[in-house]
């Protein structure tokens, strides 16, 4: 064999090497974990960078990591429209392109390995319900859409959401047309699955035929999150959807409740009625959380959050519920009561005002270090105490301090959150007296010989007995 055929063969033998690891390497996926485990971080792409946000995230990836997240989801890239919009990112003009003002698909496909490398899923937000009013298939496919009586094109009913064009889901090949592009995601960027948008809004039997579709393909397991609380999303397929009955509960807790009193006849004269707040007990959260997840499949999840883009562009929860002390006493109660966990990404910078989504907004991502540290440790608990993420629940009732045990084979962890602005006697459960624990947040051991603590304000502890 002559000197070039030899080079020629270890040249044809280093490109199939090399086309083998990089085949190799697309395929590896980190492993999907189970509802219950998930601890989400929503990227907002306009909170990174007013251009080439893609780029700008990746200087952000091993922070993320870093803060003990498994799943991230983008908001939506997809490349939106210009007719009647108002930059909403949730106003889609191409279902298989990526927006320009984020960057290149190239540059998010990178952004993806680089999560994975990292061991961490990828999620993006998938917006079915409208489209642009320059989506081509306006043009291409009128017939795809809903209509008034006059035969024009309508917005979502019920809306105030002008900027979109509302989707005919009567239509089949309008259905199979939505879902193929987001088999596109999957199969050619690497995406482990979809944050569904307005999943309420979508028929049932659409969910039900596509989440089969997206689990038929090859080789992929995805998670699946739908922005509703109709249970039939679980029926449907999906591993979770939102708790917003639960975020409710909780402002009420901290803001009190408004309570209508009719005053009684005065001979002919009748006073008018009033209102007035009232506080509403920590304790009622028990009931919020067994309301939520009576009749829910076993293994699904309600998905728990203090905010996120919706809520942090109507206030700051750092606002909301009262300072640092209070978002982080409300994020304890929350993550830990029952799991899983969604953190928006400038919630751990304490972000002090609202974020308008429609618009860059310059988040400071080195302020409030000790704020991220907190957060980081009390992900880590969360994630090394199996019973925080599916133990059996054992409620103790107060007006003020939320306390509860989280228990299973591997552990009992009691948490105690004072959820008022004042501090707190809560008295100790003659079970739990001169039990050994160790304060998960501190390493401190101790045992709890007192029959009531003094929890000084928003002061939580998280305490594992032994």
């Amino acid at each position: 064999m002559n000197i070039k055929m030899k080079k020629f063969i270890i040249l044809i033998a280093m490109a199939l090497a090399m086309a083998s690891c990089t085949k190799n390497k697309s395929e590896v996926f980190p492993e999907i974990p189970a509802p219950a485990d998930v601890v989400m971080y929503q990227i907002n792409p306009r909170n990174f960078a007013e251009k080439n946000a893609f780029i700008a995230i990746k200087n952000h990836v091993a922070e993320i990591k870093e803060l003990g997240v498994n799943v991230v989801w983008f908001m939506p890239i997809c490349e939106i429209g210009v007719e009647k919009a108002v930059k909403s990112p949730y106003c889609v003009k191409d279902y298989t392109a990526v927006n320009p003002e984020f960057g290149t698909m190239d540059d998010f496909k990178s952004l993806v390995e680089d999560f994975h490398d990292r061991g961490i899923c990828v999620i993006i937000d998938w917006v079915a319900n409208h489209t642009s009013w320059d989506n081509k298939w306006i043009e291409d496919h009128p017939d795809w859409y809903t209509t008034d009586e006059t035969g024009e094109i309508i917005f979502p009913e019920g809306t105030g959401w002008r900027d979109v064009a509302d989707l005919n889901f009567d239509n089949a090949d309008m259905r199979q047309a939505m879902i193929d592009a987001m088999k596109f995601w999957v199969e050619e960027t690497g995406v482990d699955g979809f944050r569904c948008d307005a999943a309420d809004y979508v028929p049932f039997d659409f969910w039900e035929d596509c989440v089969s579709q997206l689990r038929a393909i090859p080789d992929r397991t995805l998670l699946l999150l739908a922005e509703g609380q109709r249970k039939d999303h679980f029926t449907a397929g999906f591993d979770m959807n939102y708790a917003w009955q639960w975020l409710s509960a909780l402002r009420r807790v901290y803001n009190g409740a408004q309570v209508r009193l009719d005053n009684p006849d005065e001979g002919e004269r009748r006073r008018p009625a009033r209102t007035v707040t009232r506080q509403v007990p920590a304790s009622s959260l028990f009931s919020a959380d067994s309301s939520e997840y009576a009749g829910i499949p076993e293994g699904r999840v309600k998905l728990r959050f203090i905010t996120n883009h919706d809520e942090n562009a109507k206030m700051s929860p750092i606002r909301e519920f009262f300072g640092e002390d209070g978002l982080m006493a409300a994020f304890v109660a929350t993550a830990f009561i029952h799991g899983g966990v969604l953190i928006y990404d400038c919630q751990v910078v304490g972000y002090p005002g609202k974020i308008q989504f429609f618009n860059y907004a310059k988040v400071d991502w080195n302020s409030h270090r000790e704020l991220r540290e907190e957060y980081t440790k009390l992900i880590e608990i969360y994630k090394s105490n199996s019973c925080l993420r599916s133990g059996d629940l054992v409620p103790y009732p107060d007006d003020n301090v939320l306390m509860f045990e989280r228990k299973d084979k591997a552990g009992v962890v009691l948490v105690l959150a004072n959820l008022r602005d004042s501090q707190q006697y809560i008295s100790i459960p003659e079970n739990l007296r001169n039990q050994e624990y160790v304060n998960l947040m501190t390493g401190n051991r101790a045992p709890l010989t007192d029959s009531e603590l003094l929890l000084m304000p928003f002061e939580y502890l998280v305490l594992k007995l032994s």
